[in-house]
């Protein structure tokens, strides 16, 4: 295991996607034992990044280094090994919907361990009861409301003790009871366990109010970095405008286009 400040440091990370540029030169740390918030509009590349954190994707330029390791210099059976030390929450929850939430649970301890059914049992209904929900085992995924199936998915996350979790919009979707829960249990797992939690979101509020650390991208840069509160009261226009909700500011509400007029007498065709 490393031993640096931050479990997670980007430097220099340039991707596109044909001839849209995702990151443009991009540099994030992210420390250990608090959650850091990558916040920004649909389309800005958070969900991509998560991606290229967890080496499914290869940037075009720069080094990503978890946990000490260049990510993108490891072997197949390397990368491996450091993935079994993150967890995941999918945007969807993307849980298996053809086997109970006992045996969802219990999927990666029996892909990536040996350890009996008498020990998997005991973990699997240990990480059910810190999600609350150790009374739903033997449900299946369809007999569960969005907010549970989400919070099944969390203790699916939380099974092998990762190190890291990475939360991709955790809050999407969320009744407000439901997301209230999702606030309180990301914050307390990630106290209890010594967890690193990263949480790429476009919802401010739910977001900030748990983040240690906060990144705004755009325009694939990063936009600006500080605490929860120094960015709720940031000067910079651009943070401003999303953390606020403004519709006027530097991001325009019409997209680039022609004059009206040459589109409306068939110029623009």
């Amino acid at each position: 295991m490393g031993t640096e400040k931050n479990l997670v440091t980007i430097k220099g990370l340039h991707y596109s996607r044909g001839d849209k540029v995702i990151f443009d030169g991009v540099d994030i740390e992210i420390p250990r034992g608090g959650i850091t918030a990558i916040m920004g509009p649909s389309g800005t590349g958070k969900t991509t990044l998560l991606k290229l954190i967890g080496g499914q994707l290869r940037p075009a330029a720069g080094t990503i280094h978890v946990d000490g390791e260049d990510v993108h210099r490891l072997s197949s059976s390397e990368l491996y090994k450091l993935r079994i030390k993150m967890g995941m929450l999918f945007q969807t929850g993307a849980l298996l919907t053809d086997i109970s939430v006992f045996d969802n649970v219990a999927y990666p301890l029996r892909e990536h361990t040996n350890l009996p059914e008498s020990m998997i049992r005991k973990l699997v209904l240990l990480k059910l009861e810190a999600v609350g929900l150790r009374g739903v085992w033997k449900q299946m995924p369809n007999q569960l409301s969005g907010g549970m199936a989400r919070r099944v998915a969390l203790a699916r996350a939380i099974a092998l003790d990762p190190m890291m979790i990475m939360y991709d919009e955790p809050f999407t979707g969320q009744d407000p009871i439901s997301m209230g829960v999702l606030i309180e249990l990301i914050r307390a797992l990630n106290d209890a366990s010594g967890l690193t939690s990263v949480i790429v979101s476009h919802d401010v509020e739910e977001t900030a109010s748990i983040a240690d650390l906060v990144y705004v991208i755009a325009n694939g840069r990063v936009v600006e970095c500080g605490g929860s509160k120094e960015i709720l009261g940031s000067s910079n226009a651009w943070t401003r405008q999303f953390m606020r909700g403004l519709a006027d500011g530097p991001v325009p509400f019409h997209q680039d286009a022609p004059p009206l007029v040459e589109d409306l007498l068939g110029g623009g065709q």
